[in-house]
C-alpha cells in the first residue's frame, strides 16, 4: 500500500514538473494534480494494456516507438477527464508524457530497491 502512494506522488510531482517546463500544459492546483495523476494511474493500469495489445502490429513496425503516441493519448484522455488539468495538442501531452515518464523513471532508479 505505501508503495502505491509513493508512486502517486511521484507521478504528481512528475505532472506538476510537466506543467512547469511544457507549454501548452497547466494545472490549476495541487489537488487537481493529485487527481491527475490517479486517473492516469486508472487509464494506464485499465485501457493502455487494450490499447497496446490493439496496436501490436503497429508498434512492432516502428520498433516499439508506437508506444509513445500511447503514452501520449492517455495523457491527453487524462488531460479531457480532469477539469483543471488542460493539455492543449498532441505534441503537448507526447513532450509532458516524456517528462513524467522520465522523472518517474529517475526517482525509481535513484530509490531503494
Amino acid at each position: 500500500m505505501v508503495g502505491i502512494l509513493v508512486r502517486w506522488f511521484i507521478i504528481t510531482v512528475a505532472i506538476l514538473i510537466a506543467a512547469n517546463v511544457v507549454p501548452g500544459i497547466r494545472v490549476a492546483d495541487l489537488q487537481t494534480a493529485l487527481i491527475a495523476a490517479a486517473i492516469l494511474g486508472i487509464l494506464n493500469a485499465l485501457v493502455r494494456p487494450v490499447l497496446v495489445i490493439l496496436t501490436l502490429p503497429i508498434t512492432l513496425l516502428t520498433l516499439g516507438l508506437f508506444l509513445f503516441v500511447i503514452n501520449a493519448l492517455m495523457f491527453q484522455l487524462a488531460g479531457h477527464l480532469v477539469s483543471g488539468f488542460y493539455v492543449q495538442s498532441f505534441w503537448s501531452a507526447l513532450l509532458g508524457s516524456l517528462v513524467v515518464t522520465i522523472v518517474s523513471y529517475v526517482t525509481h532508479s535513484v530509490g531503494p530497491a
